[in-house]
């Protein structure tokens, strides 16, 4: 998986998701074990200082990890009753990347099944953040990528607006609200 990242006029533009958590140096060693990734960088987390801020990567594609600082206004999802965000893993084999996850503590929302042209399953972190993991079955992104119809005379999206992948099942999970 690579990071994408694009040259412009004005240097390096990527985007990195950051996840605030309870638990730093818990949630590396999850990470670690349940998707395989690797500490690029890392401030704290050592007895002079607790909190841990640090870069990931799962096969090159980065994501931050800190510990909640609602001083800052970083909260965990354990802080506010659930995650704003969802992490999309993309893999070539879901249905081992969920088992590996489950296995390192991870719980199951819904097992990957086929559904939109992609074979998408999500898991909820011992942190609170949901993660779909997938794979597309289909070229993607389908049809016209900005907008106009896909496959079977489907609408890709609004215009200007590109779609992303299907976001998986709706519905409540008892004490967490809507995933």
């Amino acid at each position: 998986m690579a990071v994408t990242r694009k040259r412009t006029g004005r240097g390096l533009v990527s985007v990195l998701p950051q996840l605030s958590v309870r638990g730093g140096l818990a949630a590396l060693d999850f990470y670690r074990a349940a998707f395989g990734a690797e500490v690029v960088y890392q401030v704290g987390g050592t007895a002079d200082n607790l909190s841990v801020v640090a870069e990931l990567a799962i096969d090159g594609a980065s994501f931050w990890v800190a510990d909640e600082s609602p001083e800052h206004g970083n909260f965990s999802p354990e802080s506010v009753g659930g995650s704003t965000t969802k992490m999309l893993l993309i893999v070539d084999d879901p249905r081992a990347a969920i088992a590996r996850a489950m296995a390192a503590g991870a719980t199951q929302v819904y097992p990957a099944a086929k559904e939109h042209g992609w074979l998408l399953g999500r898991v909820e972190d011992p942190f609170g953040h949901h993660w779909e993991v997938g794979k597309p079955l289909i070229p993607w992104p389908p049809g016209d990528a900005r907008h106009g119809p896909g496959p079977a005379g489907q609408a890709t999206g609004r215009a200007g607006s590109p779609p992303g992948p299907p976001t998986g099942r709706t519905g409540a999970r008892p004490g967490r609200g809507t995933p």
